[in-house]
């Protein structure tokens, strides 16, 4: 039996390279109300057709930190999969709405690398990722620490 081989050694990560993450989603109503309901967000910007039709954009906005959690799990074959912990979530910048339809993408740029100072079997990992849409807009970018375990030597 093969098992599954997710995510990066800490020693595959090259402080510079850009990952373009192959895993994406369209954003449907039913995620967006979900995830309101899970969170107990009911601001009607989020939730309700008429309110959010008489606002800035006109449409109902999908949730912010739903953006951020589908971005981030984007990042999980390739960035975290791997990990022991992620240490922080730093910088969250909320660059542009996203709305019911639109297509998440992410890309993550290696910021950082470091080994552990305490435990050498593991190294610390800098990381920025942006999430776009279907149209190249960026709609949220974000950093984070990420402990990772090393090759077993």
């Amino acid at each position: 039996m093969n098992t599954n081989q997710i995510g990066n050694y800490f020693e595959e990560f090259t402080v510079g390279e850009t990952v373009y993450h192959s895993l994406s989603k369209t954003v449907f109503e039913s995620d967006n109300n979900l995830f309101c309901l899970l969170t107990m967000n009911y601001h009607p910007v989020h939730t309700n057709m008429d309110y959010a039709s008489k606002q800035q954009h006109g449409k109902i906005l999908v949730v912010g930190p739903l953006v951020l959690s589908l971005v981030v799990g984007f990042t999980v074959p390739d960035i975290s999969g791997k990990a022991i912990a992620n240490l922080d979530y730093e910088k969250i910048e909320h660059l542009a709405p996203t709305f019911v339809g639109d297509t998440l993408y992410a890309r993550t740029e290696i910021l950082d690398t470091r080994p552990s100072r305490s435990k050498p079997d593991r190294g610390v990992i800098y990381v920025e990722t942006t999430g776009y849409n279907q149209n190249g807009v960026d709609v949220i970018r974000f950093r984070r620490h990420v402990l990772v375990k090393k090759r077993e030597e």
